[in-house]
């Protein structure tokens, strides 16, 4: 930009920016301000781990579901399949993942996906619903259109699976903080709907979705 000023304080009111992104690669002296900010500013300890994170979300998850069942919407990715594990751990048999191959994947990626969670001990449930996605996708051209779309059909497909299973009371999605972030929250503009953040309907069949990873 033209601004003088590339970067700003108010001590009294403990409000600092810069115009600039101290966190990439190409800062220099990035992490030294960052580590300013957090540990002189902000006087934090520094003593964050992410084995902390998964301790604490272990014991959220359990605390929140209690003996109720849960049905985790698995994609085959990292942000799922780290879900998958926490889930695992913190409630075991009560958790059921549901594996949802929609057609838009790669030639036998759903294959590789149902063989990479076969071997795990969980509850793993593949659900062919390509006819469905691409049928509800017809003659839609607008890509935030689509990605509601994708995101209110992958819910009820969801949801009638739960009712084939019982009673299940929590739905887990792994939603990660960008996926927040594009979709828009408060003021903030939607960059694009993400389909289990933005994408998501107003009406959802289960008494409370769960997002573990949400602040990641």
């Amino acid at each position: 930009t033209n601004s003088p000023y590339a970067a700003i304080e108010n001590v009294e009111k403990g409000f600092y920016a810069t115009q600039f992104h101290p966190e990439v690669n190409h800062t220099e002296q990035g992490f030294d301000m960052l580590g300013n900010f957090l540990y002189k500013v902000c006087h934090c300890k520094g003593d964050w781990t992410m084995r902390n994170y998964a301790e604490e979300a272990i014991k959220q998850i359990r605390e929140k579901v209690g003996d109720g069942k849960v049905l985790l919407a698995l994609s085959g990715g990292v942000d799922s399949s780290v879900a998958c594990a926490l889930l695992s751990k913190a409630v075991g048999n009560q958790l059921t993942c549901v594996f949802v191959d929609h057609g838009f994947m790669r030639k036998n990626e759903g294959d590789e996906v149902e063989q990479a969670f076969k071997d795990w001990d969980v509850n793993f449930i593949r659900v062919n619903a390509a006819d469905r996605f691409i049928g509800k996708l017809e003659g839609v051209s607008d890509p935030e259109t689509k990605r509601k779309t994708i995101g209110e059909e992958f819910i009820r497909v969801f949801e009638e699976e739960a009712k084939k299973i019982g009673k299940v009371d929590f739905l887990v999605q792994g939603t990660i903080y960008p996926d927040v972030i594009e979709s828009g929250t408060g003021d903030a503009a939607v960059i694009k709907s993400h389909h289990n953040v933005g994408g998501l309907p107003d009406y959802v069949d289960f008494k409370e979705i769960i997002e573990p990873l949400r602040l990641l």
